[in-house]
C-alpha cells in the first residue's frame, strides 16, 4: 500500500521524537519514501544524522542553507509528499500551523502544503487539555487537517494521563489510510472474524482454529479505502486496527446478536469467521468432573443459528460475501453455500492445503460467484483483502 509513496515527516521538539526514528524505518520497511524536516528544537532530542541514515535522504532543517539545486525548497518539498505526518506536534507548532504562522522550515512547508496532513500531538496532560490548545486542534480538524488521537499513561515528566503519542505501529495505520483511495466512503461494512467459543462449563468450550487474521485483513483493507467499519469478533490475540469501531463476542448467540444490531444499517457484509454450529444442550454451572470408572463422556448438543444464511436471506439490496473452509470437494460444498445463503460471492478454501489452513499468513482460494469458481494463487492474507474489496467494488459500480 506504501510502496513509492511519498511521506514527508515533520519532527517538532518533544521527548517523543525518539519514536519518529522508529516510525522512519517502519516506512522504508513498507518501500515508501520518506523526507524528514526537523525544528531546530527537535536536534535537540534526535540529531539530523540519525533521520538521515534512516530515511537514505538529507535532512531539512535550515531554511537559508545553500541550495544544492534552484528548487526552492519548502515549495519542492510540499509538491513531492503524498502525504504530509507531523509527528511528535508539540502545542508550540500546533498553535503556528492553524495561525498560519511560517517562522521555520515545518511551518513553511505546511503553509504551501497540497496534500493530506496527519498531526500527532504529544504533549503534558495539563497542555494537551488547555482550552487554547483544545481550539487549535479543533480548528484544525475544521480546515481538514487529520488529528490523531493521544494515548494515556505515564507521560516522560512523570503525570499519569493523556498526551502520549501513539506508537509508530498505530501512527503507520493511519499513515496507509491517508495514502488510500477513498472508493468506500460512505459505505458501512460490517466484518465478522475469529473462531467462536460454546461454553460447557466454566472452564471448557467448545470452540475452532480459526485465528481471525483474514477477517481483520478485511477491515484494515475496508478502513484504509473510506468504509465505516464495524468489526464483530470472537475472541482473538490480534490487535484491532486503528480506526475500526470493534464490537467483541464469545459465542454464535453473541455474534448473531451483534450483526442483528448492525445489520439494517449495513451497506455490505462480510463474514469471514467461524462461528460454532452448535452448543451444548445443557451448560454446567460447575466444572464437569472426572467420575471413577467411566472412561467416555456424553455432551449433547444443540444447533446454533445459521448466522450467514439468516442474513444472507435478508440481505435486500445489500452485498453479502460468505466464507467456507472445507477438507474435501471444496468447489461443491461450496457452491451449494452460495445458492442456499443467497449470498453475491463465497471464498472457498482447502485447509488441508499448505499455506491455505488456519492461523496461516497466506491463503489459497477460489471465488465463486453465479459465474461459477475463479482460482486464485498463493497469497497473503492483506492481498487477498484487497481482491475481495476490488470484487465488491465491481458489484457496487455494476448495481449504480
Amino acid at each position: 500500500m506504501l510502496k513509492d509513496k511519498n511521506i514527508l515527516l515533520c519532527v517538532t521538539g518533544g521527548i517523543a521524537a525518539y519514536k519518529a526514528v522508529q516510525l522512519v524505518s517502519l516506512l522504508k520497511k513498507a518501500s515508501a519514501n520518506v523526507k524528514v524536516i526537523m525544528t531546530e528544537h527537535a536536534c535537540k532530542f534526535v540529531t539530523p544524522l540519525t533521520f538521515q541514515t534512516m530515511s537514505e535522504n538529507p535532512v531539512y532543517v535550515d531554511m537559508f542553507h545553500p541550495l544544492s539545486n534552484m528548487d526552492v525548497e519548502h515549495i519542492s518539498l510540499a509538491k513531492w509528499a503524498d502525504l504530509i505526518v507531523v509527528a511528535p506536534a508539540t502545542a508550540n507548532t500546533i498553535a503556528k500551523i492553524n495561525l498560519g504562522i511560517g517562522d521555520n522550515m515545518l511551518t513553511t512547508v505546511l503553509l504551501a502544503k497540497r496534500s493530506p496532513v496527519l498531526i500527532a500531538p504529544a504533549m503534558n496532560t495539563k497542555m494537551m487539555d488547555n482550552p487554547v490548545n483544545k481550539k487549535h486542534l479543533k480548528e484544525l480538524e475544521d480546515k481538514d487537517f487529520i488529528i490523531l488521537p493521544c494515548g494515556d499513561g505515564r507521560l516522560a515528566c512523570g503525570d499519569i494521563g493523556t498526551g502520549k503519542m501513539l506508537d509508530p505501529e498505530q501512527i503507520l495505520e493511519y499513515i496507509e489510510i491517508g495514502v488510500s483511495s477513498p472508493d468506500f466512503k460512505d459505505k458501512n461494512i460490517i466484518i465478522t472474524a475469529g473462531g467462536t467459543r460454546e461454553a460447557l462449563d466454566p472452564v471448557r468450550y467448545l470452540g475452532n482454529r480459526s485465528t481471525g487474521k483474514m477477517g481483520y485483513a478485511i477491515a484494515r483493507e475496508a478502513r484504509n479505502r473510506g468504509a465505516n467499519v464495524i468489526l464483530i469478533t470472537a475472541p482473538t490475540s490480534l490487535t484491532p486496527p486503528e480506526g475500526v469501531k470493534v464490537v467483541p463476542v464469545e459465542s454464535t448467540k453473541d455474534m448473531y446478536q451483534a450483526v442483528e444490531d448492525h445489520f439494517e444499517k449495513s451497506d455490505i457484509f462480510i463474514c469471514p469467521a467461524a462461528p460454532a454450529d452448535y452448543k451444548a444442550k445443557h451448560y454446567s454451572d460447575h466444572k464437569i468432573k472426572k467420575t471413577q470408572g467411566d472412561d467416555t463422556l456424553v455432551v449433547e448438543f444443540d444447533r446454533n443459528p445459521d448466522i450467514l444464511q439468516t442474513f444472507g436471506n435478508k440481505k435486500g439490496n445489500r452485498i453479502v460475501v460468505g466464507f467456507a473452509a472445507e477438507s474435501q470437494k471444496v468447489t461443491d460444498y461450496a457452491s451449494k453455500k452460495l445458492n442456499k445463503k443467497n449470498l453475491d460471492f463465497i471464498v472457498a478454501n482447502n485447509i488441508t492445503k499448505k499455506g491455505a489452513g488456519f492461523s496461516s499468513d497466506t491463503n489459497i482460494v477460489t471465488i465463486i460467484d453465479k459465474e461459477g469458481p475463479h482460482e486464485l494463487e498463493m497469497m497473503g492474507k492483506d492481498e487477498l483483502a484487497k481482491v475481495i474489496m476490488d470484487k465488491i467494488k465491481g458489484i457496487l459500480e455494476q448495481k449504480s
